[in-house]
Formats: C-alpha cells, sequence, structure tokens
C-alpha cells in the first residue's frame, strides 16, 4: 500500500516486482496479521550485491529525490497519526493498558528480569506516563526517560515528583535518535513501544547502542498475535513480535539472547506479553607483567 503510494504505481505492479525481488533473495518478506512487511536481505552475497547497486546510484538522480519527498510525506502521515492518537489518550494511557494482561503481575515479572540491581543509570525509552521510571528508578542513581509526546511527558514528569524520584529526568527525545552517548546506561528499558513503530529493528539497534558492559537491555512488548482492530483502534504498526526476531535484532546489536517471559491472558482469545532480556559482556582486561615494572 504505502510502496504503490510513493512509487506512484499500481498495486499489482508492486506486488509483482516485490514477488520477483523476494524470489531472487534480495528482499525479504515477513507477514504481521493481515500485512506483509518487506525489507532487504540483511546479510550474505546478496546484501553485498544490494549494497554494491544501491552505491552507483546519485542522490540527486530525480527520480530517488521525488520517491524520497513522497516516503517522506508517508512518514509524516503517520507521525502525525500516531500523535493525535497519543494526544487523545495519555490521559487514560494506564487504562489502555489494563486491557491486555495484569499491570501487577508485568510489573512483577520486569522487576524480576532486571535483577535487584542497584543501577547507575536507567535508561527509558518512551516512557509513556512514566510507568517504569518510577517501578525500577528507586534503584537506579540517576534515571532518563525519552518520549516525543508532550502530554505523555507531563504526566510522567507529574508521576515521577509524586514519587519522590528527585533524580529521574524527563527529557523530549526520539527512539531512533537519543543522542545519548554509547554505553551510558547499565539497564535500557523499551516498555510496550515498539508495536507503533515501523522500524522497531532500527529502535533494538539505538537501545542496544546505550547498554554499557555488563549492562542490560529489558524489552517488554506482545507475543504474536491476530487482533487486527488494534491497528485502526490504536495505531498498532506490528501485532507482536516473535522470538526469533528478537534474538536476531539484539544478536546484531552484539548483546547476548536471553530465555523470554511470557505472560499469557487468561483468555485465549487475548494478547500474550514478552519480557526479552539481552546483555552486554563485561570486556575483562588483562594486566601483563609489564605493568608492574
Amino acid at each position: 500500500m504505502e510502496l504503490s503510494q510513493i512509487l506512484e504505481q499500481s498495486q499489482p505492479r508492486v506486488s509483482r516486482h516485490l514477488k520477483l525481488l523476494t524470489e531472487a533473495g534480495l528482499v525479504e518478506r515477513f507477514p504481521d496479521g493481515a500485512w506483509m512487511f518487506y525489507r532487504l536481505a540483511a546479510h550474505g552475497p546478496r546484501r553485498l550485491i544490494l549494497d554494491q547497486s544501491l552505491a552507483l546510484i546519485h542522490d540527486d538522480d530525480a527520480t530517488i529525490v521525488r520517491d524520497a519527498e513522497r516516503l517522506q510525506q508517508v512518514r509524516l502521515e503517520r507521525s502525525e497519526e500516531a500523535s493525535a492518537y497519543f494526544a487523545r489518550n495519555a490521559a487514560r494511557w494506564d487504562e489502555l493498558r489494563s486491557l491486555y494482561v495484569s499491570e501487577r503481575d508485568i510489573e512483577a515479572a520486569i522487576l524480576e528480569a532486571a535483577g535487584p540491581g542497584p543501577f547507575h543509570r536507567l535508561v527509558d525509552l518512551g516512557s509513556g506516563t512514566g510507568r517504569m521510571l518510577t517501578l525500577l528508578a528507586p534503584k537506579a542513581e540517576t534515571a532518563i526517560g525519552l518520549d516525543l509526546s508532550q502530554q505523555m511527558l507531563n504526566i510522567a514528569r507529574d508521576h515521577t515528583a509524586e514519587a519522590g524520584l528527585d533524580r529521574c529526568e524527563l527529557r523530549h527525545g526520539d527512539i531512533f535518535a537519543t543522542r545519548l552517548p554509547d554505553a551510558c546506561a547499565d539497564l535500557v528499558v523499551v516498555h510496550q513501544v515498539l508495536h507503533y513503530l515501523s522500524d522497531p529493528a532500527a529502535a533494538v539497534a539505538e537501545a542496544a547502542r546505550l547498554v554499557a558492559p555488563d549492562g542490560q537491555l529489558l524489552i517488554v512488548d506482545f507475543a504474536p498475535h491476530r487482533l487486527e482492530f488494534l491497528r485502526q483502534a490504536h495505531q498498532h504498526r506490528r501485532l507482536g513480535f516473535s522470538d526469533d526476531e528478537m534474538r536476531r535484532w539484539t544478536d546484531l546489536a552484539g548483546l547476548k539472547f536471553r530465555p523470554p517471559t511470557a505472560l499469557a491472558a487468561a483468555d485465549d482469545r487475548g494478547l500474550t506479553v514478552k519480557i526479552w532480556t539481552a546483555e552486554r559482556a563485561l570486556v575483562k582486561q588483562s594486566v601483563s607483567e609489564e605493568s608492574f615494572a
């Protein structure tokens, strides 16, 4: 749908080309409910061919420039829809989350997955109303929460102030470009954010970049499901994530994937919440005998 809009080509024509590219191994496809997503091959000789071919295209090519402008418009429309949704629902965000599974059970599992602490620095990406900060920041020396929604940030500031978290900073920030330094946090949390994003893999890569040696990344989101109404009613871009997908993203980021935790709703028609954790190994430096000379 979006590619047809960007390229100004018919849907059958775009589908035909995608089919040929997929069969050639240049493009990977994966279903997500009633939608189908496509991405360039991630690894191997075919990726090398793609990179070499794309490098031959000039940035000022007129066709590429026009396509890029239409792509930006599609992204802008997505962002405006999401912002409007968050603005409408900021005040009752926690109420919406309660539709999934027991928040008490989820939070208990998050505390167990995060470990006892203490943490030098906690970074919460996509803070929302600040629930992860009020849950985990008491174990941290300092905490930073980032969110693009000013309404959410205002609510989060109220919640963290009420909790007495004076070493907790709330910033307007983008999960894809946090502008935080490398390896700056020993606990990075991404709670119920990825399913709203058009490029969750990029968000995981940015989150992983912030993880310090001996630190960990903690991701909370949904397992794959078929509740299509969440796309229109709640702006979900993805209907959950598989363990293999999450393992691949954390592996690419240089983190060690650990067995996830699953919390299934009592109703079979409900959603299963998954907690994925991955850690960055502590680099041990050996000291030679010459060091003592």
